[in-house]
């Protein structure tokens, strides 16, 4: 739901600066929009709408809600905040935002939702508080005059906010426990601080100027990875860490070291351990992740669902089947699946097992060659950012087909592989455990079913494993060996990138509970909600991820080695919980593939000379970063002489983005 902007000033605001933030993601909410303005000149604030702010009657017409004009913006303002909205909850006017509360004390600009909102709402009624709009924004502002920034901690959803206290004088930025809703910060070259939904929202404030974020950068391409810190590949603009939180004192200005605030830690997964049977597991887990459907299921608009055949996507789609009809609804259920021409990537038949099963109204999309670089620029351009692999593309497919179904909220199965340690690729940190806790009979037995189940050869299964427990410079010499990108590749000019050689994933593989905790919070899940977020709301759709309920996400990690995985067998306590709500055969197979493209097929045999060309042009667009052993690798893996790699979209579409963007190497 919707998308956010706003500013503290010390100094005057370049005109117009917070409209065309607003302007500029007008995909994130369509439906509405809004501006509230503080100025040191006027005692109450200037609330301003829009080109989309709807119409009131006088008789709906909330404190909140400005005058029909579009007025001219002070340039003495010293805090901003604008909203785009995306009508889910409360269709009426009476959701628009920025919303105000306690007589004007307290202004919102928010996005996201929490799910809780109604037994939230009854507990703060009980208390005192009255309510104009039926919208979780307002419970929100209730809760945070109640109990502060602790109301955090009582919210169960999705958010990102600003909340300026006008008593206090004190801006509150929070995001939510596990990073669903974005949230970006740039303190500008004037020192007036911006924060936003998206990174481009910056782009149009004078002043801007994009320079390429060197260590982010040798992330991104040598090891895949994006969102694992508060940096981005924009040098000096910040995002606000899941979990994290920031209070800025107005009277005191904004204090920043290089452009980055002091945030604060609000939460973080506790540390606790469930010693019950797996039966029972399986059980509690069941009513747990049904609970967190349930509560993802309340919207005043139509709810869909991503649909990819795997044990993630089709667990969602058949609870939401029990659950709504439980409640009595007949509609079927909408359910958004990609295809694809190539056998081996192509899901069809265990997605057509679940829409038998659940009886959904299913719609399909095939992402083809043809149209990949057509559209590249403009999800790049939605991404802020460059993606790791075409995988996107299929993803921002889905999300393309819904909108034209007038979706306007889906549920998808985020968030379960990171805490039910469901990659194959992370068998060596099962192998690695198991023999540093010298569970030699066990360690043996876990190889041989590794390679019987998954048909894995026992050379990379021992190159997992000795990835787990060597020391990083043997890795080194083991991932060249194995064709992998190494620490130091030659196709990087290192004077242009002189960045750090170290892993962003050091530390992750110490054992199963370190590697899903480090994959819930920094080297992957984070990647992924961005991916994510960027290709929904750019088709003005709310997406919903159940698995990332925080009471689903205690509970999984909490849970035993063995609950996730043994003999072979990933995420055994999802298998178990959802026996009889799945078909047996999407609950018992082993492969992964999830809403991928045959992108090895597009390189090798549909396409190599356009990704010929789009090398060529990615080194061009570089400024020097990458060189022509980029085009020598590419013609390895076409030839089949080094394993397919996506690395090769990860330097075409890094070229893309530093073209798109303007994007400059130096300081």
């Amino acid at each position: 739901m919707c998308g956010i902007s706003g500013f503290i000033s010390s100094r005057s605001v370049p005109e117009n600066s917070l409209r065309n933030m607003n302007n500029i993601i007008r995909h994130r909410g369509p439906d509405g929009e809004g501006f509230v303005l503080f100025t040191e000149s006027v005692e109450m604030p200037l609330v301003l709408s829009g080109a989309d702010t709807p119409n009131f009657t006088a008789e709906n017409r909330p404190s909140w809600f400005p005058d029909n004009s579009e007025q001219a913006f002070p340039n003495d303002a010293y805090v901003g905040f604008g909203h785009r909205r995306l009508s889910i909850l409360d269709l009426s006017p009476l959701g628009h935002q920025p919303m105000s509360y306690a007589e004007g004390r307290y202004w919102i600009t928010y996005n996201g939702e929490v799910y809780n909102y109604l037994e939230l709402r009854a507990e703060l009624e009980n208390l005192g508080h009255k309510f104009v709009s039926r919208t979780d924004t307002e419970v929100i502002l209730a809760a945070y005059a109640e109990w502060g920034k602790d109301c955090l901690e009582k919210f169960n959803g999705m958010w990102a906010f600003a909340i300026f206290d006008r008593r206090e004088n004190k801006v509150f930025l929070a995001r939510d426990r596990f990073g669903v809703k974005p949230l970006y910060y740039w303190v500008a070259p004037d020192n007036n601080f911006y924060f936003g939904s998206e990174i481009k929202q910056f782009t149009v404030i004078p002043g801007w100027n994009a320079i390429v974020n060197v260590q982010r950068a040798y992330d991104f391409l040598v090891w895949g990875i994006t969102d694992h810190t508060e940096e981005t590949l924009f040098q000096r603009v910040f995002h606000i860490r899941p979990g994290h939180s920031a209070e800025i004192n107005i009277s005191d200005g904004v204090s920043h070291s290089n452009g980055r605030i002091y945030t604060t830690k609000w939460y973080d997964i506790p540390e606790n351990k469930f010693s019950g049977s797996m039966d029972k597991a399986a059980t509690d887990f069941y009513n747990l992740l049904k609970q967190s459907v349930e509560l993802r299921l309340r919207s005043d608009v139509a709810v869909g669902s991503c649909l990819s055949g795997g044990l993630d996507s089709s667990s969602i789609v058949c609870l939401m089947k029990d659950i709504l009809r439980e409640a009595g609804a007949n509609n079927a259920q909408k359910t958004f699946s990609a295809l694809s021409k190539v056998d081996k990537f192509n899901e069809q038949k265990w997605i057509e097992a679940v829409v038998c099963h659940a009886q959904t109204d299913s719609h399909y999309t095939c992402p083809e060659m043809s149209d990949l670089f057509d559209v590249s620029n403009t999800i790049t351009w939605h991404q802020d950012e460059p993606f790791g692999s075409t995988s996107i593309f299929a993803q921002w497919n889905v999300f393309k087909l819904a909108a034209e179904d007038e979706a306007r909220v889906m549920l998808d199965g985020q968030g379960a592989d990171e805490q039910l340690f469901g990659y194959h690729g992370a068998m060596g940190v099962r192998f690695g455990t198991l023999f540093r806790t010298m569970r030699w009979g066990q360690l043996f037995r876990e190889f041989v079913l590794v390679h019987n189940i998954h048909g894995y050869p026992y050379k990379t299964l021992v190159g997992q494993f000795a990835a787990s427990v060597l020391p990083q410079s043997i890795q080194s010499v083991l991932r060249r060996a194995m064709g992998k990108t190494t620490p130091v590749p030659a196709w990087l000019n290192w004077n242009v990138l002189p960045a750090k050689v170290v892993s962003p994933f050091r530390g992750a593989e110490k054992s199963v509970y370190d590697y899903c905790h480090a994959q819930m919070t920094s080297t992957n899940l984070q990647m992924l909600l961005h991916w994510e977020d960027r290709d929904s709301m750019a088709h003005s759709i709310e997406s919903r991820v159940p698995f990332l309920d925080y009471r689903v996400v205690e509970f999984s990690m909490a849970l035993p080695d063995d609950y996730k995985i043994k003999d072979g067998v990933t995420k055994r306590i999802l298998r178990l919980a959802m026996d009889g709500v799945i078909p047996d055969e999407i609950r018992d197979r082993m492969d992964k593939i999830g809403f991928a493209t045959p992108e090895e097929v597009w390189v090798r045999e549909t396409a190599p000379d356009v990704f010929r060309q789009k090398m060529k042009e990615a080194i061009d667009n570089s400024q020097g970063i990458l060189n022509s052993n980029c085009v020598d690798l590419l013609e390895d893996i076409i030839a089949g002489r080094k394993p397919f790699s996506f690395v090769i979209w990860r330097m075409i579409n890094f070229g893309e983005w530093m073209k798109l963007f303007s994007v400059r190497v130096g300081v």
